[in-house]
């Protein structure tokens, strides 16, 4: 159990306890019925106090994935995970799980390239480019357009949960998503620092993203190091 890192445009630490641990639940590194550690154990394996993992615990008891049972322990409860942050977040590393953060490369309105598939209403949009990691892993870049009738987006405002993102600032939720997965170029505009160079052959996604309307309203690409991570879909 690896503490995840703080940064600027984290998400309130206790949420990212909760996430890191739904994540892990769902990835099978803890199992249904599994007892957890004593709270003040787990509290200083995460470097945070008690009372912020009793938060983050409280909130996976919210979602029926956790039974706290007075005098004997937290307990594993295997269940829904749709209403997590990171539900539509479909990396994991090789190991499974690892709490998703990102830094902000570049953020620009501009005019809808040619090249892009149809999506939103305006011809102009938000784009914004990622670097990705997992815990503390970098795995991937990302390029994300949002149709500027979405809303203004702010990069000092913005979480590292760009779903969360545009339900508080927004006032919308993504409501479904559409994946297609290949293979595809690093981009030239990718960062020194992540580990495959432009033009390398790796991972790559392509989504269009649903909100209340019928026509998408977001569409985005990521390039992903299938050396540190994998796309994993779960089917019930």
């Amino acid at each position: 159990m690896t503490p995840p890192t703080q940064n600027p445009n984290a998400l309130p630490k206790y949420v990212q306890i909760s996430e890191f641990l739904i994540r892990d639940i769902a990835a099978g590194r803890l199992m249904d019925g599994e007892r957890l550690p004593p709270e003040r154990e787990m509290a200083e394996r995460l470097e945070i106090s008690v009372g912020t993992l009793r938060k983050s615990l409280a909130e996976l008891t919210k979602q029926g994935l956790l039974e706290r049972i007075q005098g004997s322990g937290n307990y594993i409860r295997h269940g829904n995970i749709e209403d997590s942050v990171y539900a539509m977040f479909r990396l994991e590393l090789l190991s499974g799980g690892g709490l998703p953060r990102a830094d902000i490369l570049d953020l620009e309105t501009l005019k809808k390239p040619a090249d892009l598939p149809k999506f939103g209403t305006s011809d102009t949009a938000a784009r914004i480019r990622r670097l990705r990691y997992l815990n503390d892993t970098i795995i991937a870049v990302e390029e994300i357009w949002l149709d500027s009738d979405a809303g203004e987006v702010r990069a000092e405002s913005l979480s590292d949960s760009l779903y969360h993102y545009y339900q508080k600032q927004l006032g919308f939720w993504i409501a479904r998503a559409e994946d297609r997965v290949g293979i595809g170029a690093v981009p030239d505009w990718a960062p020194g620092s992540f580990p495959l160079r432009p033009g390398t052959v790796t991972g790559y996604i392509e989504r269009m993203s649903w909100a209340d309307k019928p026509g998408p309203v977001e569409y985005s690409r990521t390039w992903f190091d299938t050396n540190k991570a994998l796309y994993v879909q779960r089917l019930k």
